[in-house]
C-alpha cells in the first residue's frame, strides 16, 4: 500500500512537474470519469454520407449530361446542359439533402419551384435524353411536404414525364415500353434520392445527439466532481477549522493538548486529501460506522453532547456510502449553522428500509434559507439528489424551538440496482426536500 501511495505521489508531482506554473493538465472526457461512454467519444461519419449522396447523385445527373453530349455537337446545347446539371445539383444537396437544414414551407415551396423549372425546362429542350432528372424533383417533393400533399404530386410528376416523353417521341416501338420506361426510370432516381437523402439528414441529426449527449456527460460529471468536493471536504475542513482553532486557544496554555490537537488536524489533512484522490478517480466508498465515530469526535470536540444510536444490520456499499455522505453534510450543518449543545444521531431499519435520523437543538433559521444567501452552499440539494438516485427520501424540518431533523430514508434492496438506471428517470426534476 505504502509502495502505490508513493507512486500515486509522484505520478501528481509529474503531471505538475510538466504544466507551467504548476497547473495540472486537465483531463479528457474519458479521464474524467468511467461513466462516459466510449461510444460517446467515437465521432461518426455524417461527412462520409454526404460524399455518398453527392457523387450518386452527381452520378444520375451526368448520364442525362452525357446523353445531351453524345447526341448534339451543337457547342450552347452542351453548355447549357451543364449549367442545369449544376443548378439542379446544387439546390438538391445546398437544401434538399443537406443535413440540419430545416425545410420550412415557404423556403421549401420555391425551392420546389425552382427545381420543377430546371428538370422541366430541359426536359422540353432535350427531349427524352432527359429522361429521369425529373425524379429529383419527384424525390424533393417526398422529402419536402407531408404525405397528404406529397403522394399526389409524386404521382403527377411521374405521369407529366411518361406523357412528355411520349409527346416528344417514343424511346422504343411500342409507346407502352416507353411509358413504363419512363415511370420506372423517374420512380427509381426519386426513391433513390428521398432514401439517401433522407439517410444523409437522420445521420446528421445522430451525429449532432452525440455531440448533446458528451456535451451532457461532461456536464454530469461536472455536476458529480462539485457535489463530491462539498460533501466530503464540507465537514473535513469545518472539522479542521475547529481544531485549529482550538489549537490556538490552548498553545500558551496546554502545549501537550495543542500538540494532540496538532496531530488530529494532520490526520484529517491527510483524511481529505485522501478523499479528494477518490473524487478524481470517479470511485470511493465510505464506512458508515467510521463516520459516526468521526462525527462523534468532531462534534464532542466543539463541545455538543453527542449521542449515537445504531440499531441497523449490515447495509449495502451503495446505501451506506449515501448515509455517511447524508452525515457528513448533518455535522458540517451543525458546527456551521447552529449552536447546538446537543445532537442525537439514530440509525435503524424498519420494513425493508434503512432510516437515520439527526437532530440537534440551536438552529435559529431553516436550512432553505440559508441555501438562498451567499456561501450558503447546495449540501441539502446534493443529498436530495443521492438519496433520490437510490429510491429514497430525505426530510428536513426545523421547529420553532430550534430543534432541527434531518431524515434520510432508503430502502435497503437500493444497493442492487444501478443508479445510472435509476438516475435516467431523474433527467427531468429532481426529488424535493419534504
Amino acid at each position: 500500500m505504502g509502495q502505490a501511495n508513493e507512486g500515486a505521489d509522484s505520478s501528481v508531482q509529474m503531471r505538475e512537474r510538466n504544466e507551467p506554473n504548476g497547473v495540472t493538465a486537465q483531463p479528457t472526457v474519458s479521464e474524467r470519469s468511467p461513466y462516459v461512454p466510449e461510444s460517446l467519444l467515437t465521432p461518426m461519419a455524417p461527412r462520409l454520407a454526404s460524399i455518398v449522396v453527392a457523387l450518386t447523385f452527381t452520378g444520375i445527373g451526368a448520364l442525362a449530361v452525357t446523353r445531351v453530349l453524345i447526341a448534339t455537337d451543337s457547342f450552347w446545347p452542351q453548355v447549357l446542359s451543364v449549367v442545369y446539371l449544376a443548378a439542379l445539383l446544387t439546390l438538391q444537396l445546398g437544401y434538399f439533402s443537406r443535413p440540419g437544414v430545416s425545410l420550412t414551407p415557404p423556403v421549401s415551396y420555391l425551392a420546389l419551384l425552382g427545381q420543377a423549372c430546371l428538370v422541366y425546362l430541359p426536359l422540353l429542350q432535350f427531349g427524352k435524353i432527359w429522361l429521369g432528372l425529373p425524379g429529383f424533383l419527384a424525390g424533393s417533393v417526398l422529402l419536402a411536404l407531408p404525405p397528404k400533399a406529397a403522394i399526389p404530386l409524386f404521382a403527377l410528376i411521374v405521369a407529366s414525364v411518361a406523357t412528355i416523353d411520349t409527346s416528344v417521341g417514343p424511346i422504343f416501338e411500342s409507346v407502352p415500353y416507353t411509358v413504363l420506361y419512363a415511370v420506372v426510370s423517374t420512380m427509381v432516381t426519386a426513391l433513390v434520392v428521398f432514401g439517401l437523402s433522407r439517410l444523409s439528414r437522420l445521420i446528421g441529426k445522430l451525429d449532432a445527439s452525440r455531440d448533446e449527449l458528451a456535451r451532457l456527460a461532461v456536464a454530469d460529471e461536472r455536476l458529480r466532481f462539485a457535489r463530491d468536493l462539498h460533501d466530503l471536504l464540507g465537514l473535513s475542513l469545518s472539522a479542521i477549522t475547529l481544531k485549529s482553532e482550538l489549537a490556538k486557544r490552548l498553545m500558551a496554555d496546554d502545549p501537550a493538548r495543542t500538540s494532540q490537537e496538532i496531530d488530529e488536524i494532520l490526520l484529517m489533512s491527510r483524511k481529505a486529501l485522501g478523499d479528494v484522490r477518490s473524487v478524481a478517480s470517479g470511485y470511493r466508498e465510505l464506512s458508515l460506522d467510521e463516520e459516526c465515530r468521526s462525527a462523534k469526535g468532531v462534534l464532542t470536540a466543539a463541545d455538543v453532547r453527542v449521542s449515537v444510536e445504531r440499531r441497523a444490520t449490515t447495509l449495502p456499499a451503495a446505501v451506506g456510502t449515501v448515509l455517511a455522505t447524508v452525515l457528513r453534510e448533518a455535522v458540517t450543518n451543525v458546527l456551521r449553522h447552529s449552536k447546538a449543545k446537543w445532537c442525537v444521531i439514530t440509525v435503524c431499519t424498519d420494513d425493508e428500509v434503512v432510516r437515520m435520523e439527526v437532530v440537534n437543538d440551536g438552529v435559529s433559521r431553516a436550512p432553505d434559507s440559508a441555501r438562498s444567501e451567499p456561501g450558503g452552499g447546495s449540501g441539502i440539494d446534493n443529498l436530495s439528489h443521492r438519496v433520490a438516485l437510490l429510491g429514497g427520501e430525505l426530510e428536513a424540518h426545523t421547529g420553532q424551538d430550534g430543534r432541527h431533523l434531518l431524515r434520510a430514508t432508503i430502502p435497503l434492496d437500493a444497493g442492487e440496482v444501478d443508479p445510472a438506471s435509476r438516475a435516467m428517470g431523474l433527467r427531468g426534476g429532481r426529488t424535493p426536500v419534504r
